[in-house]
């Protein structure tokens, strides 16, 4: 039978389960990647589990969100990850070394293999043929220990792309065009495999961006063919030996499928303050900019910096205008230093910033309030550029460069120069002292973590009780995202390992009176209720863990992210769905909600009945599994995992 890439990929790693949409399948991970921010609380995770040696290999932990030193905070967070990848068996790579998505390409990326990631964004690995999935970090820390990760089997949408890009449209404006036509939530629960003579054209870092922003529409992976293509970045990157051609089977079928001219696309831009805003930027030009930002996990490439110094060389930035350049990696940055595009750009007036995720996490190059920022990352949620009254628009390089030159919002093809073409450097030099190699298990042994008064130890959770009386504390609206519930940016970000200090700003750009709400309820519990798309963008899973700890018992939605819905039961919290959306108007906020036998009622089906405080019912839905069902009743996973071990 024939069968598409992904279903082979998924086959190749199934431990169980029935590759069936929706259905739970258990799939083996071999290799992992974590970000700092988040690569903290797994640590401290592993440790709470008593795991002694990581089983994915490689697994790789990266120092790229936290590099804005203004206090000890995120040094000493460095020296406690490298003590704890020391005592682990986990590679090291250290600030300055760049993002951890585009780094992980260059250096351990191999077709064929499945990865696993703290970040959402794990998903660009997918660019080289690697069936590779965004988590939890509690899910992560799991798949290091040993054990599978679990999910809903996805659904495999082909995605036919046919053509080449016009002069100015670049791969941004393919992936915004997929945004623009299915929205943020539009993949939920699948996998978009590339496939079509239009990929010939596109490079590995293209297929990165989109795969890498295949997370913005909610997708579980996005999977691309490994080709000749993917063996010339490995060449360039000195692991051809890494390279296997893998490919759909001819006449495969998919689930659902869509086609894309790259020929018939133009210039986009997405609108503040959500990725899926799409509009072509012929509508929105002559409007002011303050910045024009370069860089990111979104538009991470070599020629993605390249082809902005080739459009501002010889010229000046204008005056209003602050052009930012945010190299993704060290390596791409020593490209562009011999290249000599570091100098054109620097000439014509751009700032330098180092390696690393820094603007698109809100650490780093703020915009003033109120003022249009172009950017080329991946994500435009409000705030999210740490500055709360931010008017960010996602866009390609070629239209950020355009737009910076002229201080206003441009469509790239008016600029009265021909399109530049930057060549790719054959080889791309790196540096095997960047990376600090896992030690010998002998000499892991004795190593000590280095906590600090911000890594305390994980609290214990409570197990969920068998009835549940408790208020609404909040309702919100749609498209809730993780960094709503959760703030990034230099001022909470540092603290997101501690988790008793990060519960102070949980909400606090959606309703700061919650926190409050939350600790005077204390172990009583309470209930949030939502709209559509609830916890979509990161997979911080400080977004599930911290609400718990201020007491959060369940979620009510009417639809949810799907690795937020994945994280609540991790930590306890039970995430139910409207049976009928018109239901949620009938949840008001302050109303006492009562669930009667609720141990009972999760395990007989998939419905819970719910009184009101005004004696009406409310029938919800949940799509939880066994395994997820005796995870959430134990109150987590570790508790599951420490019941589950215990003679």
């Amino acid at each position: 039978m024939a069968e598409s890439l992904s279903r082979k990929l998924i086959a190749d790693h199934l431990i169980d389960g029935d590759m069936t949409p929706g259905r739970e399948i258990a799939l083996r991970m071999d290799q992992a990647l974590l970000q700092d921010i988040l690569g903290t609380l797994v640590m401290l995770e592993l440790d709470a589990m008593g795991i002694d040696r990581v089983h994915t290999d490689p697994s790789v932990q990266y120092i790229d969100h936290t590099l804005i030193q203004q206090d000890n905070i995120n040094a000493d967070a460095h020296l406690f990850l490298k003590s704890a990848c020391e005592r682990l068996g986990i590679w090291y790579s250290g600030p300055g070394n760049g993002i951890s998505h585009p780094v992980h390409m260059e250096r351990f990326g191999v077709p064929g293999q499945s990865l696993v990631g703290c970040d959402s964004h794990t998903t660009a690995a997918g660019a080289l043929g690697m069936l590779a999935i965004g988590a939890g970090g509690i899910e992560v820390a799991m798949a290091m220990a040993g054990e599978p990760l679990f999910l809903p089997m996805p659904e495999i949408v082909g995605v036919y792309l046919e053509g080449e890009l016009p002069d100015w449209v670049s791969a941004k404006d393919v992936i915004l065009e997929l945004l623009r036509r299915h929205g943020v939530a539009g993949a939920k629960n699948c996998i978009l495999e590339y496939q079509g003579p239009g990929l010939a054209s596109l490079s590995a870092m293209d297929r990165h961006v989109l795969a890498n922003m295949g997370t913005e529409m909610g997708a579980t992976g996005s999977v691309f063919p490994s080709d000749e293509v993917t063996r010339s970045f490995l060449r360039s990157h000195g692991r051809e030996a890494a390279w296997q051609p893998l490919a759909a089977d001819p006449g495969c079928d998919f689930d659902r499928t869509e086609h894309i001219d790259l020929s018939r696309l133009e210039p986009l831009i997405a609108l503040p303050s959500s990725p899926d805003k799409v509009v072509p930027v012929t509508e929105v030009a002559g409007e002011p900019i303050y910045q024009a930002y370069i860089g990111s996990s979104g538009n991470p490439g070599y020629r993605d910096f390249a082809v902005v110094a080739e459009i501002v060389k010889g010229r000046n930035v204008a005056d209003n205008v602050s052009l930012d350049i945010n190299p993704s990696t060290r390596m791409v940055l020593s490209a562009l230093t011999t290249e000599g595009h570091l100098s054109s750009l620097i000439d014509a007036g751009a700032r330098l910033h180092q390696a690393g995720c820094n603007g698109c996490i809100g650490m780093g190059q703020a915009p003033a309030a109120g003022r249009n920022s172009l950017r080329t990352v991946p994500r435009n949620f409000p705030g999210r550029s740490g500055t709360r009254e931010d008017c960010v628009f996602l866009c390609s390089p070629e239209t950020a460069a355009a737009s910076a030159l002229n201080g206003t919002i441009t469509d790239p093809r008016t600029l009265d120069i021909p399109y530049p073409h930057p060549r790719e450097p054959a080889r791309m030099i790196a540096n095997d002292a960047w990376f600090v190699p896992p030690l010998a298990p002998e000499n892991a042994r004795q190593v000590a973590l280095l906590t600090t008064d911000n890594t305390p130890p994980l609290p214990l959770l409570a197990p969920l009780p068998e009835r549940i009386e408790a208020p609404i504390l909040l309702t919100v609206g749609d498209n809730i995202s993780t960094d709503d519930i959760m703030p990034a940016g230099s001022r909470v970000l540092p603290l997101w390992s501690n988790v008793h200090a990060s519960a102070e700003h949980v909400f606090e750009a959606v309703d700061t009176g919650y926190v409050a709400r939350a600790r005077q309820q204390g172990d009583a519990g309470h209930i949030i209720v939502g709209g559509a798309n609830y916890g979509q963008g990161s997979s911080r899973e400080n977004a599930a863990l911290v609400p718990r700890l201020l007491g959060l018992q369940v979620v009510i939605a009417e639809s949810i992210a799907r690795i937020h819905w994945q994280n609540l039961p991790c930590f306890g919290v039970l995430p139910l769905t409207f049976v009928e959306p018109a239901d949620r108007q009938r949840l008001q906020q302050g109303q006492y909600l009562t669930i009667d036998d609720l141990h009972t009622q999760l395990a007989s089906g998939q419905t819970v009945a719910v009184r009101l405080d005004n004696g009406e019912h409310m029938s919800l839905h949940h799509e939880l599994s066994e395994r997820q069902r005796a995870i959430l009743t134990a109150g987590g996973v570790i508790n599951w995992l420490k019941r589950e071990t215990t003679p």
